[in-house]
């Protein structure tokens, strides 16, 4: 059975789609076969890895709302190992049309039953909010990755999104945790992003990844190229940093399950 991670962060800017995009990325690389599920209405993931997003057939919409098979809608990748459930701007209404719906926060999970025994790795990229897409993310995934942008701020929202983490494995995911918190945009020449660096592993002890994510121009020049960040310049701070995370994921995955 395939573990699946959500990547989330209600505040926007962190660094969410990025973690996600390059996480998929070298998990796949590094043998896993991965799925990357793009949540976000903002479909940055999707344009992420090359897909145009006015080309798109089936999306993250369809699976949701329409009752698509997922295992139909997903779609491959230039990345070998690596398929992609894009998502369109359809997305955007979803959190209204799930409202009436009876079980509304358990069809994510529900679409997903079958694509767990075809991956070994799924990723789930959420928009940034506390929504119906993001509570569906939650209940289907076995654990959260929690990208953390190291500047001023850093911690605000993050105990409103550990209470929603605390209700919903109260009440709808009981074995939901937190596999991993990484910082991004370190830069090690300031005494803020330093002193952001321990509050947070203060606070999240053994979560935080021994790996910070630096600022790096490549990291951020890769989406407007349609390129993860390992096929647009593999040698950057950025990539080996990406690189050296997912491997750690991947190795805390095998400790758990066997």
């Amino acid at each position: 059975m395939g573990l699946v991670y959500s990547i989330v962060n209600q505040k926007g800017g962190v660094g969410k789609t990025t973690t996600a995009v390059n996480l998929a990325a070298y998990m796949a690389l590094q043998g896993a076969k991965t799925l990357l599920i793009d949540l976000d209405p903002q479909a940055n993931a999707t344009s992420g890895l090359g897909v145009d997003k006015s080309s798109v057939q089936w999306s993250s919409y369809d699976v949701l709302i329409e009752a698509k098979q997922l295992l139909d809608s997903i779609m491959p990748t230039p990345i070998p190992n690596l398929s992609l459930l894009p998502a369109t701007m359809d997305l955007a209404a979803a959190d209204i049309e799930l409202m009436p719906r009876i079980s509304r926060e358990t069809c994510l999970r529900v679409a997903l039953q079958s694509a767990r025994t075809e991956f070994e790795v799924i990723l789930i990229d959420s928009p940034p909010s506390l929504g119906l897409l993001t509570l569906n993310a939650l209940v289907a995934s076995d654990a959260i990755i929690i990208p953390i942008q190291t500047e001023y701020y850093a911690l605000e929202g993050i105990s409103q999104l550990l209470k929603t983490v605390d209700l919903v494995t109260r009440h709808l995911n009981p074995d939901l945790f937190v596999a991993k918190v990484i910082l991004t945009m370190f830069d090690h020449r300031t005494r803020l992003g330093n002193q952001v660096v321990a509050d947070v592993k203060n606070f999240f002890q053994d979560k935080v990844s021994e790996t910070l994510v630096p600022r790096n121009v490549r990291l951020s020049e890769a989406p407007s190229h349609g390129l993860p960040i390992v096929k647009y310049d593999a040698r950057s701070r950025g990539a080996l940093a990406y690189q050296s995370i997912a491997k750690e994921i991947l190795q805390d995955g095998k400790t758990r399950t066997r």
